[in-house]
Parts: C-alpha cells; sequence; structure tokens
C-alpha cells in the first residue's frame, strides 16, 4: 500500500512493456516545413538535427525500398477548413494557401511514388488516407518521425497504436520547440503508446530488413 500522491517506478506501475518490430515497416515523415527550420518564423524550433536525421533514414528507407509518407499541413484561406484549432495556434496562418513557409525542407522532399497526405490537424491519421494506405500494403510497423514532438509526432504515436500498428517514435528525428515538451512526450510515449527508439537502432533494423 502506497500513500496518496507517491509515485510508483514505471517498472511497478505496469509501464515496462515493449513492442516487437514487425516485419513490414513504413516511415512517416510528419510536417517538415520550412515553418519550424526558417529563422524568424513563428513555428521555428531553433535546432534542424532532426531534420537531419530523418534524412539518413528516408535515404535507408529508399534503399530498402520500403514505404515512404511525407505529410504537409495545409489550409485553405482564411483557415476555414482548420476549425477551433486554427483560431487557437495563430501561427497556424504559415501553412494557408501556398506561403513558402509550408513548404517541405529539401533535405527530406518526396520522389516520385512517395504519397504527401495534406491534413489540417495534428494526427497523421486524422481526415488522411494514411491508415488505408498502410493496411492496403500489409504494414505493421510504422516509423515516426517529424514535428513537433508535443503535438503532431505525440497524436499520430498515438493514433498509429490504436489503428494497429506498431509505432516506432525515433528520438533523434523528432524535434520541438523546447527540450521540455519533447523529453516529457518522450517519456510518455514509451510508458503508454510506442517504442522510442534510436536513429542507430532504426537504421540497423531498416537495413536488416533490406539484407
Amino acid at each position: 500500500m502506497t500513500e496518496r500522491g507517491t509515485v510508483l517506478p514505471d517498472d511497478a506501475a505496469g509501464f515496462d512493456g515493449h513492442l516487437q518490430p514487425g516485419a513490414v515497416p513504413a516511415l512517416v515523415l510528419v510536417d517538415f516545413a520550412r515553418a519550424y527550420f526558417e529563422p524568424g518564423a513563428k513555428l521555428f524550433m531553433g535546432s534542424d538535427s532532426c531534420l537531419h536525421s530523418a534524412a539518413r533514414l528516408l535515404a535507408a528507407a529508399r534503399e530498402a525500398g520500403i514505404l515512404v509518407i511525407h505529410t504537409r499541413v495545409t489550409f485553405a484561406e482564411g483557415g476555414v477548413d482548420g476549425g477551433h484549432f486554427f483560431r487557437k495556434v495563430g501561427a497556424l496562418a504559415s501553412f494557408v494557401g501556398d506561403d513558402p513557409l509550408g513548404e517541405i525542407m529539401p533535405e527530406v522532399a518526396p520522389i516520385a511514388g512517395e504519397p504527401v497526405l495534406p491534413k489540417q490537424y495534428a494526427s497523421a491519421f486524422f481526415g488522411t488516407s494514411l491508415a488505408s494506405t498502410l493496411s492496403a500494403n500489409r504494414v505493421d510497423t510504422l516509423i515516426v518521425t517529424g514535428v513537433s514532438t508535443s503535438g503532431c509526432i505525440r497524436a499520430t504515436a498515438v493514433d498509429a497504436i490504436q489503428h494497429g500498428f506498431i509505432p516506432l517514435v525515433v528520438r533523434d528525428a523528432v524535434g520541438d520547440r523546447a527540450d521540455g515538451p519533447h523529453e516529457a512526450n518522450l517519456y510518455d510515449l514509451q510508458a503508454k503508446y510506442a517504442e522510442v527508439v534510436s536513429e542507430a537502432a532504426t537504421l540497423e533494423y531498416v537495413r536488416g530488413l533490406a539484407r
């Protein structure tokens, strides 16, 4: 019996489970838009390390021949399709129409055959064809990269497990505006919804499939 307010260690509290990656992964690159990497932009994160990590994973995924999917946020004029989310987060105005800040960064730009799913909300699954595309390609594991950890990455990972896919969130290839929300959400994702893995471990996994 513990006193009220006592926090148990994760293993004692039942948050020590692990998911084994499957045999058919896909890589999703969530919202690698210029808005997050352009100095002076409202959403600027101050670091591009996650972008370069994702670029290395993208190269390995292409070499291994696994499915690659990109997402980008886009809104109609006035954000009419963004609802309360658009009204809540003023910085989302960067993604209206053809604003250059909404462009996918060249380091991870899609090539022919790689779907680019437009979205208006946090999860890469909400209002998109992601779940059906993964299912049609018999994918069992989703490698999640992108921004931001506390928003679109968390929402995507939670929805992935709810749709029956094993989410692998690559620590090095996701980023946020501050270390606090980044680390807190990675901690919670590992405890409940996903496997938080390193870039090195993910590269080994992907290259192993290619072999």
